[in-house]
């Protein structure tokens, strides 16, 4: 179904999202969150992570059910959708902080 494969998308867009917020939090940094703004602190890119690892896992749990075979174990195209929300999300990060850095100091 094709609403799966967008909720996929959009869980690996969160998923991925989880990543450098959690790396701010555990090396102490500051990084921009929707909680804190620019100068978000570790326990703010904490939570922040943390909410967007709840939201994608559910998005995917949702995408599942509505899936074209929810009982089948293995991945659908779904997957493809999910590493392509993660890759876009990446992309997206390294092309704006390299162009417009927000959370890094120009070297």
């Amino acid at each position: 179904m094709r609403s799966s494969r967008v909720q996929s998308f959009i869980a690996g867009v969160l998923v991925a999202n989880v990543a450098p917020h959690l790396a701010t939090a555990v090396t102490g940094r500051r990084h921009l969150t929707p909680l804190a703004g620019r100068d978000s602190g570790p326990a703010a890119n904490a939570v922040w992570a943390g909410l967007n690892l709840v939201a994608g896992v559910a998005l995917l749990r949702r995408a599942r059910q509505a899936g074209d075979a929810p009982a089948d174990p293995r991945w659908n195209a779904d997957l493809v959708a999910f590493e392509t929300g993660a890759l876009a999300l990446a992309a997206w990060m390294a092309g704006t902080e390299r162009f417009f850095p927000v959370n890094s100091k120009r070297d």
